[in-house]
């Protein structure tokens, strides 16, 4: 999967979130971790991985004026935690929510970084032939 795949698919996973959450604290009810969590956590950190490690070759090769890896390292790092957070009533709000913006955040600057650069990471050949 290319960075912009995978970045459009992180900022639905965010999306999720949010109304998870909402629905765990409605229920008033704790997941069943191996069935419920984990299974889950383990696919989405995976596409995370993925994400960080085609980001970082990215940056490397195109180096984009307003992206930076410790921005993609702490975003990977927030979002890894608050997707199982999600699953769990007492998961405080107002922290909960603000991770989720910031990760949004960064993924949308990274979308644009990619429009701006007319490259979706490194596999394309730069137009003027370099």
């Amino acid at each position: 999967m290319k960075l912009k795949q995978l970045t459009l698919a992180l900022l639905e996973e965010c999306d999720e979130c949010k109304p998870r959450h909402a629905q765990m604290r409605e229920e008033d009810r704790e997941p069943d971790f191996f069935s419920e969590v984990k299974p889950y956590a383990d696919r989405v950190h995976a596409m995370i991985a993925d994400w960080k490690s085609e980001a970082e070759r990215w940056i490397g090769a195109e180096r984009p004026k307003y992206v930076r890896m410790p921005q993609i390292d702490n975003a990977a790092d927030m979002m890894t935690q608050f997707v199982v957070q999600s699953f769990y009533k007492g998961t405080g709000k107002k922290r909960f929510y603000q991770s989720i913006q910031s990760v949004q955040y960064t993924l949308k600057i990274v979308l644009e970084a990619l429009e701006e650069g007319k490259a979706d990471g490194i596999d394309e050949e730069k137009e003027d032939g370099q």
